[in-house]
């Protein structure tokens, strides 16, 4: 795969994700073939004729994919993952859990505050591509760049995607926060506590902390925070509103990563002894044994502490 070069590009997974980033590479001159599981068949065959491949597809379905494919994936293959999570049996980020069945295989991840409808319109953004393998990184960044999405890298990808999971908890709690009116002053705090949460999480995971203030930290936060194209704001929205779990993902009626993500976090925590208030509240929110208005009782009643303390 040489640098400038016209690319065959492999889009596994038609939602709204893969579909704009299919949508940006083919007017970007790339020859993009698309699969999902919706339309039935395989994926095998889609390898054979990519020079990339990229996964943009929910963190629940990329364990039995990455199991299904690894024995037919060409190594030379560099695989870019886009999915947004924490598996839940695994408590491990995408980019793992692919690394899990394919170690061989080039790994770079692709996140950032980029809500597709945004970027489908013809709106600019910017994304990180991040990778342990630098030259892949590079080549990545220069190849896919397209006019309306400005592409960095870094080498942190396990701290780009812990990121990338956790804001979409804290998307849920700022769709409750001002689903229920608590105004500007109460949504900067719980995003500022919020982000020192994913700080926790990022670095215990072995993240870097720059990482935390970049375009796939702090960036991806206040896009996914702020704005009603975001499904895990909407979410949180319903849920101030009284709906339940099932309820609002069935309004929502596409994938909302926000509640998986916050009960992988949590198993995390108790594994390792974190305390993460905010992944707590909203888990005892979807579990149904606390109220949207009580869920932001305990967060504003916790004890007296140093701001530098979770």
């Amino acid at each position: 795969m040489m640098a400038g070069m016209t690319l065959r590009i492999g889009v596994l997974g038609r939602g709204a994700w893969g579909g704009t980033l299919a949508g940006l590479w083919q007017r970007g001159g790339h020859t993009v073939t698309l699969w999902s599981r919706r339309d039935g068949g395989s994926a095998i065959p889609l390898l054979a004729c990519s020079d990339l491949v990229v996964v943009a597809i929910s963190m629940a379905g990329v364990e039995p994919l990455a199991r299904s494919l690894a024995p037919h994936w060409p190594e030379e293959l560099p695989l870019l993952s886009c999915s947004k999570g924490i598996d839940l049996d695994g408590l491990c980020t995408a980019s793992r859990l692919w690394q899990r069945w394919l170690p061989a295989v080039p790994i770079a991840v692709l996140s950032g505050p980029n809500l597709a409808q945004e970027l489908a319109s013809g709106l600019p953004a910017a994304s990180v591509v991040a990778s342990d393998d630098g030259p892949l990184a590079t080549r990545l960044q220069r190849q896919l760049r397209v006019p309306n999405l400005r592409l960095y890298t870094n080498g942190d990808p396990i701290g780009t995607e812990a990121a990338g999971a956790l804001k979409n908890v804290m998307a849920v709690a700022a769709g409750i926060s001002d689903g229920l009116g608590l105004g500007a002053n109460a949504k900067a705090s719980l995003l500022c506590r919020g982000l020192a949460e994913m700080g926790t999480v990022l670095e215990a995971l072995g993240g870097q902390s720059s990482t935390l203030y970049g375009l796939a930290g702090l960036g991806d936060l206040l896009a996914t925070a702020n704005s009603v194209l975001s499904r895990n704001y909407r979410f949180g929205s319903l849920l101030a509103e009284g709906c339940d779990e099932a309820l609002a993902l069935a309004r929502i009626d596409a994938t909302v990563e926000g509640p998986r993500t916050a009960r992988a976090a949590l198993a995390l925590a108790a594994r390792h002894g974190w305390r993460l208030p905010i992944c707590e509240q909203v888990v005892a929110l979807l579990e149904g044994r606390i109220d949207a208005p009580q869920a932001v009782r305990a967060l504003m009643e916790r004890d007296p502490k140093p701001e530098s303390v979770g």
